[in-house]
């Protein structure tokens, strides 16, 4: 049985703002700042530093989705490769030595680290999409039988 009751809305809402805030936050300072100071400042680390929030707005957006049975694989499946892909985004960095300096930031070890950032951003925006679907489902009038 499905539950769209006003908990696992409460939770949808609360879940895609949170999933959805290190992927905003970033894009908004940086126009905040073009519009001061006439630079375009992109801070890309943002959403990695970010990403508690992110993960606390997936388990909700996970626990509404189950709740709600809708769009469950794509909470799911988003939130643990965004997962994945954080820790293996540093795990990377210190690998090739990028996270210490020991490597200068240029070359394949940076465009195999920056890579990995960027498929986990993609997979946090995935789960954010996923998020604002549910929200459609769940704000959905019911038809009638």
């Amino acid at each position: 049985m499905e539950d769209k009751g006003t908990f696992t809305k409460i939770l949808a809402i609360v879940g895609t703002v949170l999933i959805w805030f290190p992927i905003l936050a970033p894009v908004l300072i940086s126009i905040i700042f073009f519009a001061q100071e006439g630079v375009f400042r992109l801070d890309y680390l943002m959403p990695a530093e970010l990403f508690p929030i992110a993960l606390g707005g997936g388990l909700l957006l996970l626990w509404a989705a189950i709740r709600a049975r809708s769009h469950r694989a794509v909470s799911g499946w988003g939130l643990g490769i965004a997962f994945g892909l954080f820790f293996g985004s540093q795990a990377l960095a210190v690998a090739t030595g990028l996270a210490s300096g020991e490597t200068e930031a240029t070359g394949w070890p940076w465009a195999l680290v920056l890579g990995s950032l960027i498929a986990f951003i993609l997979a946090l925006i995935a789960v954010g999409v996923g998020g604002i679907l549910l929200l459609k489902d769940l704000y959905r009038p019911k038809k009638e039988s």
